[in-house]
């Protein structure tokens, strides 16, 4: 059963699984505890969400020192090196087996 600790409005703000000053135990049913549980869910998805929109910045940024010969792709280590033909080849891919709504001039 997990201990709740709520602030001064009385939402939950913590849950625990030992007993603490000022908690109150809830069933691990409570549509409280759920709701703070689907809560933190939909923060940790989008930190997620924006680390991947960095991933996609650090590839670009990686493949633009690249094209102006600041840096080798050979100076990367091997597995970075992988990954990221890895990813540019199904970038590749994924983009030729979109679907094209307007014709290539227009792009």
């Amino acid at each position: 059963m997990p201990f709740v600790l709520r602030n001064e409005a009385g939402a939950i703000v913590s849950l625990h699984r030992e007993p603490l000053a000022g908690g109150e135990a809830l069933p691990g049913d409570h549509p409280e505890v759920q709701a703070f549980m689907q809560g933190s869910h939909s923060a940790v998805a989008a930190f997620d969400n924006l680390d991947a929109g960095l991933v996609r910045v650090l590839e670009d940024l990686i493949e633009v020192l690249v094209s102006r010969n600041v840096i080798r792709i050979t100076d990367l280590p091997a597995a970075a090196r992988n990954k990221l033909l890895e990813r540019k080849d199904y970038r590749t891919r994924f983009r030729e087996n979109a679907l094209q709504l307007l014709p290539p001039d227009l792009h």
